[in-house]
């Protein structure tokens, strides 16, 4: 149950986010927004992490370096969602986002990439890929 709050919560977030941070490079421009954004999530987070203490960065050479590339993806995210949102608006824009995540979610898990525990592929789920490609379809029609 913890896992579905978090998971909703975040959806709303990355909405607001998303929405927030187009808004805000109408004004100051799609990189400089993204700098701004980032800076302040890397304030808060320390500032968190200062109180928290929930790591230990000595043990930085225990984990794959490519999984350091988070924050490089976070950066591409921000930049990709503002330029969705200005093109093409924030309902379809984050539509179109949130089944591109699945589609990327289901191969690894079928995959088993990245560490991630084998999940197998089945017809249920394909169909509900199917059935989001199909609303989208539909969403967008006038």
């Amino acid at each position: 149950m913890q896992g579905i709050f978090f998971s909703l919560l975040a959806g709303v977030f990355i909405c607001l986010q998303s929405v927030f941070n187009a808004q805000a490079s109408e004004k100051l421009g799609l990189w400089l927004t993204n700098a701004i954004v980032h800076g302040l999530g890397f304030f808060v987070s320390f500032s968190i992490f200062l109180v928290v203490r929930d790591g230990d960065l000595q043990k930085i050479n225990e984990v794959n370096k490519v999984y350091l590339l988070g924050g490089v993806f976070g950066a591409l995210i921000v930049f990709f969602v503002m330029k969705g949102i200005t093109s093409i608006g924030p309902a379809y824009s984050i539509s179109i986002l949130l089944v591109s995540q699945l589609l990327i979610a289901l191969v690894i898990d079928s995959l088993g990439l990245f560490g991630v525990e084998k999940v197998p592929l089945n017809l249920s789920k394909v169909m509900g890929i199917a059935v989001m490609i199909v609303g989208l379809i539909i969403f967008k029609l006038k």
